[in-house]
Parts: structure tokens; sequence; C-alpha cells
């Protein structure tokens, strides 16, 4: 006889132990909201997996809620400006010049060890080997999540509230919109092939470099780990190039600019998708970060769009379980949207601007010269590139 599953009570299960979900998980506890936090991976899987991160400065001071825990401030790198460079000149973007504001260059995995070790030491219930198979009741005021655990029991966890926030994989969006797969779709003719490196910095900011042989992002990472980054086909093989010619191809993208060398030690190829489910919200339900929309990272939009996403959601959440007020939860996916697009377009934007692709005529070559003179010979042009890529404004915490 199949036995019966562990039945689990909470006030919000969240699926997917990222930076959306266990940041949602701290701000509902501040509040005096319970929340169980699932995810299928394990916790060494999610702490060292390498993402890149690039944080606005409103995510930061969300993150700063963290307290001794946060160490965006103290182990991050604070860079107050980017570099356009085409036409073999750079062109510096000041940020606080333009708009007041900077970034931190922190990688996500450190923000989830972060993240982690909070939610742990305030005795979050927190489960990870636990794989989700479905959402029940999203219609209802109490829907059901239905799991198993890493020995294979079942777990059903019964809540006032359920949030996907399990990835661009996310079980938790055919809840919502009806299908897994339902949404907003965009995929770009190129990719990024991406390098980690033991050298020095390069830089002492971003270089993003277009040039007639395509673009190139010279990343940081630390003071002996560096991450680079050139646009290529969608199918290469990360491992065909030789390291002699990684660099060749890097060094020709990035001219004015003496890349400083070392031993690669991880290579892989990024594809550029853009996506935004169709329904954000249903019933007893939402999804947010990348169960919800996806964007190419040419404008560091990724963690930063789900940190907004959760800053609404919380707000929302608050006033429907402590108020029993359901305006804010209604209005939600309205109000998500609009920075979910506007990161759309600004994402867009940057990647078209910056990226070649084998259909460009001489027109389009020159014409995409002259919308990047556009930008770096007016402040108002570099303004709108400083604020878009800083962070627009977050809903208040308060």
């Amino acid at each position: 006889m199949t036995a019966a599953p562990t039945a689990v009570r909470t006030q919000v299960a969240i699926v997917g132990a990222g930076p959306a979900g266990l940041l949602l998980s701290h701000l509902l506890d501040e509040a005096g909201i319970d929340s169980v936090v699932v995810d299928q991976r394990t916790r060494d899987e999610i702490e060292t997996t390498i993402r890149a991160g690039i944080l606005e400065q409103g995510t930061v001071e969300v993150l700063d809620r963290l307290g001794e825990h946060s160490r965006a401030r103290t182990v991050g790198n604070r860079h107050d400006g980017i570099e356009l460079r085409f036409e073999g000149a750079g062109h510096r973007i000041d940020f606080p010049s333009l708009t007041g504001r900077s970034v931190w260059l922190y990688p996500q995995h450190e923000v989830l060890k972060d993240l982690i070790a909070a939610r742990l030491a305030a005795g979050q219930d927190l489960r990870f080997g636990v794989s989700v198979d479905g959402v029940d009741g999203v219609d209802s005021d109490h829907p059901v999540v239905h799991a198993r655990t890493a020995d294979g029991e079942a777990l059903e966890i019964t809540a006032d509230f359920v949030v996907g926030a399990d990835g661009s994989r996310s079980v938790v969006r055919a809840a919502v919109t009806g299908s897994s797969t339902g949404g907003y779709f965009r995929e770009y003719p190129f990719a990024w092939f991406g390098i980690l490196t033991e050298a020095p910095p390069s830089a002492e900011e971003l270089i993003y470099s277009n040039s007639p042989d395509g673009f190139a992002l010279i990343s940081q990472r630390s003071a002996t780990v560096q991450r680079m980054y050139f646009q290529c086909d969608p199918d290469a093989d990360p491992n065909a190039l030789s390291e002699e010619a990684v660099w060749e191809n890097l060094q020709r993208r990035v001219p004015g600019t003496t890349l400083k060398e070392g031993p690669i030690f991880q290579r892989d190829v990024l594809r550029f998708r853009s996506f935004v489910a169709y329904e954000l919200r249903r019933g007893r339900a939402a999804i947010v970060g990348d169960a919800a929309h996806t964007v190419p990272p040419t404008g560091a939009k990724g963690m930063n769009l789900a940190v907004a996403d959760v800053v609404l959601l919380n707000q929302a959440l608050q006033a429907l379980i402590l108020r029993d007020d359901a305006h804010l939860i209604d209005a939600f996916a309205e109000t998500a949207s609009r920075r979910i697009w506007k990161a759309q377009h600004f994402s867009w934007w940057m990647t078209s601007m910056l990226h070649t692709t084998d259909e460009a005529t001489p027109f389009d070559r020159r014409r995409q010269v002259g919308e990047l003179r556009s930008v770096v010979e007016s402040e108002a042009g570099m303004t709108y590139l400083a604020e878009a890529y800083t962070g627009w404004p977050l809903a208040s915490m308060d």
C-alpha cells in the first residue's frame, strides 16, 4: 500500500531557493509571515553553480536587510561606470555624475550563500532535494504543492499562497498560465562564448565593445579571476577553440585595450533568449524571477528584475495575509509587467546596439555606429543608459 504523503501547512509555499524565493521568504519573515521553501537542487549545487552578477543599487539596498549575512558591499566591488568601446576608442558612462547611483559586481552564487545563511540562521523551513510535481487548487483559498523528497517520499504542502520562483523551467508556471511554455518569446541569432581565466583585471570597469568582428564584454570576478565573453554562434562548441584562438578572438574585438591573459579554467556558451509569461498570477499563485521572465545578459537585468518582482509581491502578500486586503495582489501582474517590459526593451536595445549579425549590410553597420555616437555624445543619451543600468526606483519597502 502506498504511504500517505507527509502533510505540511504554511502561509506561503515557495518553490525555488534561488535569489527570488529566498529573498521573498526573508521579507515575509520580517513581517511575521511563515513560509516553506523547497528546491530540487542540493545546497551545494545552489552555492557552487557559478553565475555572474551585477547588482543595481536598489538590489544592494534590499540585500542590506540581511544584516550581518549580507556581503555585497564588503566583498562585492562597487563600479561607478562602464565603458562603451567602438571604432577603437573607449567612452566612459559615469553613473554617479549622471544618476547619483552605482552598481556592484557580486556573483549570484555569492548572493545565494548570503541568503541561505540568513534563512538558516532564522530557522527557515528550507528543504533541498525536493522535486515539485505540480500545484493544485490555485483558484481556492488553500492551494497545494505536490512534491517528492530526495528519498522519493510524497510531500504535500498546503498554503494560503504559492509562489513559483523555480527558474526558467518552472513547474508552477503551468498552474498560473495553463502551460509550462506559454509566453512571449524571442531567440537571438547569436550567443556568448564565456570564459573564466586566472589573470588580473584588464580594466578597472566593464568594457562593452562593438567591433566589426562582433561583440565582446570584458568583465571581472575578483583580483585574480576574470570573466570575459565574445559573440559566437549559438551552436558553437565551447571546447572547439584552443586557448590561443580564444584570446585572439577576444583581443581582436577590443581594439585599443591589451588584455591580460592567463590560464582558462572554465568555458561555456550562453544562448540569448527573451521570455515573458502570458500571466504572472492566477488566484492564490504567482510566478517571479526567471519563472516569469528571462532577458539577455547584456543589460544586467536578470537577478535585479527578480528582486523587483519580490519587493512588489512581498507588499501584496503582506496586505493579503495580514489584512485580508487583495487590491495589491490583484494589481501585482500589471504593476510588475511595467518594469519587466522596460527591462526587456533595455536589454534588447543594448544587445542590438552592440552585436553584429550575418544579415547586417554596410548601411546597418554605419547606422549602428551612429546610434552609439548618439549615446556617448549626448548627456541625455548617457543618462538614459545610466538610469536603466543602475536600476529604476523600486517600490517602497515601508
